[in-house]
């Protein structure tokens, strides 16, 4: 019993000492779930604090369940594959959130197009939480994308774990 009570203090300390964005020298870690129409993947990032409210970062997916085109054809590596740079506002505290959530909308330009993200962040404990993400393209590089050209080229959803490092 005394162990049971020892662990669950530890674990209510941790909880309310868990802050999800500190500002400059922040860094946080997120490897999640990526799914978009007609495929599915890994989805990787990681964010820099610049100042109270704002990071840049860098964002790599992978698909690693896409359907077959109309004609039976497979997407190769680059067809899978997105690197972006990305900036976030980091509005938590702009919002007075609980300091263990934060909100980030925020731009990406990567090998695709230029888009808009919008997250949010949840953390546990001092090191470890939870994000969602959804992201949409403003201004692609082709003019009309068609077959494997709309992979990471569309509205993307994401989830997974957050870290702080």
């Amino acid at each position: 019993m005394k162990k049971i009570t020892t662990l669950v203090l530890l674990l209510t300390v941790g909880l309310l000492h868990a802050q999800a964005f500190k500002g400059n020298g922040d860094v946080k870690f997120d490897v999640g779930a990526n799914f978009q129409n007609g495929g599915s993947g890994i989805r990787v990032s990681s964010d820099f604090g610049l100042g109270e409210n704002m990071s840049f970062g860098f964002v790599t997916s992978y698909l690693l369940s896409v359907s077959n085109d109309d004609l039976g054809n497979k997407p190769d590596f680059g067809d899978r594959v997105d690197i972006k740079g990305r900036f976030n506002a980091n509005l938590g505290n702009v919002f007075e959130l609980d300091p263990k959530m934060d909100l980030y909308p925020g731009l990406d330009l990567g090998l695709r197009n230029f888009g808009a993200h919008l997250g949010f962040r949840y953390f546990f404990t001092e090191g470890f939480g939870v994000f969602t993400e959804a992201g949409i393209p403003i201004a692609s590089y082709k003019t009309n994308p068609i077959g494997f050209d709309k992979l990471n080229n569309q509205f993307t959803f994401n989830i997974g774990a957050s870290f702080n490092l």
